[in-house]
Order: C-alpha cells, then sequence, then structure tokens
C-alpha cells in the first residue's frame, strides 16, 4: 500500500555535536554549548548533559549547579551555518520538496511511496549526512507533519521511527498534551484544570467544548490530535519575523546604552533582510525587566523596508514608548516582521502607524 509520506529530520543536539566531532577529547562528556558571561542560556547540550537536567534555554549558572562537571564551549555560529548547508544540500539533493524550520531541522516530501521505500530513502538521507558531516540525525516518518516531528522527537538520538497509515491515533493518544503543536506549558496547565492531560482527551471533546476551550483555532487542533493533518511541505515557507536579543551581563538602566544596543540589532537585521532579499512592515522591541516582567511594543511602517535607518528608527520609538523611566533592563530584544518579498518602496525616512 503506497501513501504520501512526510519525513521530519533534526541533527541530534547540534552545535555540541558539531563541536564534539571538531574536538574528540570530549566524546563521552557533558557538554553544553553557550556563551562566556554570568547571564549567558545554555544552545544546547550533548545527551550525557542531558541527565543532570541540563537543557537548551536554561541559564548557564542553573546548568553549572545541576552539572558540576559541564564542560562549556563557546559558539561558532559561522561553522555551524557552513555544516547545515551541507546538511540542506544533502535534504535536497534527491529532488524532494524540503522546507527548512532551523539550521538543524527539516521536513522533506518522500511522496506517494510505501513505508518501505519512505524507510530506506530516509535511512540514506541518514547515512550520507553521517558519511559527509559525521553528525546523527533523527527522523520521523508519517501521513503528517505533526506526527512525523513527535516520531523524529520520540527516537532520539539517532533514531529513525515510521508511523504507519492507520496508526496514527494509536501512537498519538496516549501522549501528554503538550506534545501537541500550539499547547505550551501554560496551556497545558490549563488543560490540566479541565481534566483534560492527553492528547486522545483533546481528540474526544466535542465541537461547543474544543471551542470553549481552544478558542477559533480548537476544531484544527482537534483534528491534529486524531492524526488528521493536510498541511504540505511547503519549500516557500514564509519566515514571519526575523530577531535579535541580547542578554545583559549586568542590568542596563541608561536608555543611551539601551539604543547604542538597537543601533547594533538594527544594523544586523537590515543586513539578513537584504540577504533573504526581502523587507519587513513590522518592527517591534521586547524587554524584559530585572524583575523578569516581559513585554514589548511595535509599529507598523506604512511601507516595508530594510533600510537600516528607517529600522533602527522604528525601534528607537518602539523603545521610548515603553516608558522605562530608568528601570534595569535585563534583555532587549528587536524583531522585524511582516515580511515581503523584494525591494521595498522608495518614501520617508520614518512613517509608522500604530
Amino acid at each position: 500500500m503506497t501513501s504520501r509520506l512526510v519525513a521530519h529530520f533534526d541533527i541530534d543536539a547540534f552545535y555540541a555535536s558539531v563541536e564534539v566531532r571538531d574536538n574528540p577529547q570530549l566524546r563521552g562528556l557533558p557538554v553544553a554549548v553557550a556563551g562566556s558571561h554570568r547571564r549567558s542560556v545554555v544552545l544546547t547540550a550533548t545527551y550525557e548533559a542531558r541527565p543532570f537536567g541540563v537543557r537548551s534555554a536554561i541559564p548557564l549558572y542553573k546548568a553549572r549547579d545541576m552539572c558540576p562537571q559541564l564542560v562549556v564551549v563557546p559558539p561558532n555560529m559561522s561553522k555551524y551555518k557552513d555544516v547545515s548547508r551541507q546538511v540542506f544540500a544533502i535534504f535536497g539533493a534527491r529532488g524532494h520538496l524540503v522546507e527548512g524550520l532551523s539550521m538543524d531541522e527539516a521536513f522533506i516530501d518522500l511522496g506517494v511511496v510505501s513505508m518501505d521505500e519512505a524507510k530506506a530513502l530516509t535511512q540514506a538521507i541518514r547515512d550520507e549526512v553521517l558519511a559527509t558531516t559525521g553528525l546523527t540525525v533523527s527522523a520521523g516518518i508519517a501521513t503528517g507533519k505533526l506526527i512525523a516531528k513527535i516520531a523524529s522527537d520520540t527516537c532520539k538520538p539517532n533514531g529513525l521511527l515510521a508511523i504507519e497509515p492507520g496508526a496514527e491515533e494509536a501512537f498519538l493518544h496516549p501522549l501528554p498534551v503538550g506534545r501537541l503543536w500550539g499547547v505550551g506549558p501554560k496551556t497545558a496547565a490549563r488543560l490540566e484544570t479541565f481534566g483534560i492531560r492527553t492528547i486522545g482527551a483533546v481528540a474526544a471533546l466535542d465541537d461547543a467544548t474544543v471551542r470553549a476551550i481552544f478558542g477559533s483555532w480548537g476544531l484544527e487542533v482537534r483534528e491534529l490530535a486524531r492524526g488528521i493533518d493536510h498541511r504540505t511541505v511547503d519549500p516557500e515557507r514564509e519566515t514571519k519575523s526575523i530577531s535579535s536579543e541580547e542578554t545583559f551581563e549586568y542590568d542596563v538602566r541608561d536608555e543611551k546604552a539601551l539604543i547604542a544596543v538597537l543601533r547594533e540589532q538594527s544594523k544586523e537585521l537590515a543586513e539578513k533582510l537584504n540577504r533573504e532579499d526581502c523587507s519587513a512592515g513590522t518592527v517591534g522591541v521586547k524587554i524584559k525587566r530585572a524583575d523578569f516582567t516581559v513585554f514589548g511594543r511595535q509599529v507598523h511602517l506604512e511601507e516595508p523596508t530594510r533600510d537600516v535607518r528607517r529600522i533602527f528608527k522604528a525601534a528607537v520609538y518602539c523603545l521610548r514608548r515603553a516608558h522605562l523611566n530608568g528601570a534595569p533592563v535585563r534583555l532587549l530584544g528587536l524583531k522585524v516582521a511582516s515580511l515581503s518579498l523584494g525591494e521595498p518602496k522608495q518614501i520617508g525616512l520614518f512613517e509608522v502607524r500604530d
């Protein structure tokens, strides 16, 4: 029997795996890739570090407390990008549609094939990535994107898990509800108050209840919970936003210092927009205060831009709308969104609409 099947590929512990590959003395050790100052966060960690609770996005000081023997390696983004280009060249070499999600993660449309053919193709891609880059890739195969991704997550590291057509509900329903896309920790905690703990419980909800709990996207999330996922692999998937953030080693109160950071972030994002041949219609800032409260301000431009001066001007406008009044800032981020392809129109330097 043949079906249209999709595979999800995810390089195992990408940044850390590259560092271990290039320095064999790190093999078998708990390794984290992170910056050097006291507020750095872990970007990724080897599987030897994970039993201690070391995961991506946790503060480095917490990771060191959890795992005193942790080896910390500074990130080398240019190297990771080079490796990513090698891997994506392999993903696309056979002519299948590829939808990249990040530097180390992608969906591939395997076409209308038997499961045996899909497994053989997926394994051939994994073998080629290993032979070319020295990195292992976990992969999941299914009739839809959600299940393929959950399958690849489930079989990490260095695994291949295929969910046969017709077995989607049996695979999904016992899993925690937090494994569904769009259900984060806060939503999962709220669902707990309704007694909803598994994906199967979401699948069993009636129309009125699922709308009351999830709102306008309730029917869609129930379809996913039932293993029904009609989304196709889209190689032209729109990048919704580009962002840059900086966590300060010490809290910053001085507005001039914050503006200087926004200037550098504006340059970085303008360069990215030019490389991607995109223009942005929205500019926003993200602010995390010393008490860890997070909020943002954004403006919509009259016309999309990739001009660094307009991005910076809009960023400063957003910062001043936050009315910090000297409050200590722990993190400052800048985002450009509402992206469109091609050159922007030539208009005034800074025209926005709230």
